[in-house]
Order: structure tokens, then C-alpha cells, then sequence
């Protein structure tokens, strides 16, 4: 069997986020309000749950249901290896926060979680995705093609939620969910967007980055290419943030299962009326 290409660095990312300056992560604020309002809707008892994201001492370790508060144990997501080091299972609640748009193979990780949940346990997971930065790409591969006539790896490919759900079958999850929370956030300029990513920790995490660093040219002319494009009136550049959720659980004999084909007791005419 052929290994998969190797697109990101764990190590290099580890190295990113360790060399940031202190500062807030709104992004990852902007998660955990949606994974508090998401795991609220659930009226169970989760008894072993495990929370895998970025800055682990930022993360909580209590959240709630609709059935009361779960207590978690925290993993930080980018420690330079392959894999968090995730407790023993079994457990009956995984979240990961942040981690899932530097996998390489995320079929096979998601399939590693799973062995890690007990029957009837639940995933759920929230990673950038869909068109986050497009307007930064578009702007950088129009600076390549200008200066060298050519185009480098400077942003990760991202996964779209119409491929998200598939995933997780593909890792064999039951009951599939996923949907997209789009943000559109303003900037000052372009570099005002740069240095943000930079302290976020955000910098470029491929393996076949380019190993020199931006020169003032190509920065000025991404920037101009930036404006350009995707300026409002008041001169403030918009920048796409999409924060991709999936959810599923592993398969056990009480969860709901699809009819099999031919065993409707209805006719679609009588649902319907005879429209002849």
C-alpha cells in the first residue's frame, strides 16, 4: 500500500505556536462559543469525554448538556507528533477543536478517534475549512505569477463541508452531521491580516513551504493584488473564516437505522393524491 504524501509539519506547527507573542485567540474563542451552544442541545450524560485543541491551558475542563456538566480531560492537539496523545479509552465523548485542517489523513485520524470511543460514543469535531483565506490565496498566487511567473505553497488546502460527512463514514462513524459557521472579519490592510495569522500561530504549517521568507516585493504586491479585489468602500479589507463541524458516533444496535429499500408500507401516490 502507497503512504500518503506528507503535506503538513506537526513540528514546525508546535514551533509556531511556541514562538507567537501572548495574545487572544479569537478564533478559538469564537469555537468554543459554538461548541458550548452545540454540546447544550444534547440531553445525555457524557461520563468519559476528551477535548483535543490548540492552547490546552486555554481549554476548559468542564462543559455542559442539556443533562448536566461533563468533565474533561484536556490534550493539547499540536505537541509536534502525529497524533494527541489521547487517554486510554474507552471513552464515550471526543471534541477536537482546531487540529483536523493540519491532518494529512484525515479518514485514517478520524478512524484512530473512533477506536478510542466506546460503542454509542460521540465525535465531534470543528476545524477551518470550505473557503477560509480564498482572498489571501487569490492575492498571493496573483503576486507569484507577477514577480516570478510562478506560483508556492503558501496557504493549506482547506476541507469543504460537502466532503466532511463522507469523511466520516469513510472512518465508520454512524449518523454523519456537518455544516459550516461562515465569519467574514475586516482588516485595517492586508498586513494587519498577516501579522494576525502570525500571532494566531498561523503560519505557513506545509512541509513544502517555501524556505525563504517573503520578500518586501512579493508582501507589497500580494497586498496590493488584496486591495484590489476584495476592498470595501472604507478602504478595509475582508478576510473569509469557515469553521467546518462534523459530528458522528460510533454505530451501536439503539441508534436509528435507514429502512431497507422496498419496505415502505406507503405509496407515494397515496402521500401524494393521484394527480392523473
Amino acid at each position: 500500500m502507497s503512504q500518503l504524501p506528507r503535506l503538513f509539519d506537526p513540528a514546525q506547527i508546535a514551533r509556531n505556536l511556541q514562538r507567537r507573542p501572548a495574545s487572544d485567540n479569537f478564533v478559538l474563542d469564537l469555537v468554543l462559543d459554538d461548541l458550548a451552544d452545540r454540546l447544550g442541545a444534547h440531553m445525555r450524560a457524557f461520563s468519559r469525554a476528551v477535548l483535543i485543541g490548540p492552547d490546552a491551558d486555554r481549554l476548559p475542563k468542564t462543559l455542559h448538556t442539556g443533562s448536566g456538566p461533563v468533565n474533561l480531560s484536556v490534550v493539547e492537539a499540536f505537541s509536534g507528533t502525529e497524533f494527541p496523545d489521547v487517554p486510554e479509552g474507552p471513552h464515550d465523548l471526543i471534541i477536537s477543536l482546531l487540529h483536523l485542517q493540519a491532518v494529512d489523513d484525515v479518514p485514517g485520524h478520524l478512524a484512530r478517534l473512533r477506536a478510542q470511543l466506546a460503542p454509542d460514543g460521540l465525535l465531534m469535531a470543528a476545524f477551518i475549512g470550505g473557503e477560509s483565506l480564498t482572498e489571501l490565496r487569490e492575492a498571493f498566487l496573483s503576486a507569484d505569477l507577477a514577480i516570478s511567473g510562478g506560483a508556492s505553497a503558501r496557504i493549506a488546502p482547506m476541507v469543504q463541508v460537502r466532503d466532511a460527512g463522507a469523511l466520516l463514514q469513510r472512518a465508520g462513524f454512524a449518523l454523519p452531521v456537518a455544516d459550516v459557521e461562515t465569519h467574514v472579519v475586516r482588516y485595517g490592510t492586508p498586513f494587519a491580516l498577516m501579522a494576525e495569522l502570525k500571532a494566531l500561530g498561523a503560519a505557513n504549517p506545509l512541509v513544502d513551504r517555501p524556505r525563504r521568507f517573503a520578500t518586501r516585493t512579493l508582501l507589497a504586491a500580494a497586498a496590493e493584488a488584496y486591495a484590489q479585489k476584495d476592498a470595501d468602500a472604507d478602504g478595509r479589507i475582508r478576510a473569509t473564516l469557515e469553521i467546518v463541524w462534523i459530528a458522528g458516533w460510533v454505530p451501536h444496535e439503539s441508534q436509528q437505522k435507514p429502512l431497507r429499500p422496498g419496505s415502505a408500507k406507503v405509496s407515494m401516490t397515496q402521500m401524494l393524491g393521484d394527480k392523473s
